[in-house]
């Protein structure tokens, strides 16, 4: 693969998610990939595990980037997951990216609003 800078390799990796092209998304991953999601308690390790559970994800979702920043090879995305019957998600995304391939992350998902705003905040804040 040619070499790409850190956020290019990023935005290829989310264009290639999008358009479920499993084969050109593993190409941009380390084979000893090892990804967290440490909302679900989980870790993903090993290029063909994290291609697999994203393929396999149930469909009706679509990506929206929403940004893209880079400190050298420390990569962060915001991402917007509406999905067809699960509502819509948020993920940011701090990735690792070494000449050209993706050799690590850690992502946080959610759903927008599952984590309501209490009571007392209420005078100081407005709802998105």
């Amino acid at each position: 693969m040619e070499q790409r800078e850190p956020t290019a390799v990023v935005h290829a990796f989310w264009t290639r998610m999008q358009a479920r092209d499993w084969e050109g998304l593993g190409a941009l991953l380390a084979d000893d990939l090892v990804v967290e999601w440490p909302v679900s308690a989980e870790r993903i390790e090993g290029r063909a595990d994290f291609v697999a559970v994203n393929a396999r994800y149930p469909e009706g979702w679509s990506i929206e980037v929403l940004r893209v920043v880079a400190d050298g090879e420390a990569v962060v995305s915001e991402v917007e997951v509406p999905h067809e019957t699960m509502g819509v998600h948020r993920v940011v995304s701090l990735w690792t990216v070494r000449d050209g391939t993706i050799t690590g992350g850690r992502e946080y998902w959610t759903a927008l609003g599952s984590d309501p705003s209490p009571q007392w905040r209420a005078p100081f804040v407005r709802p998105l």
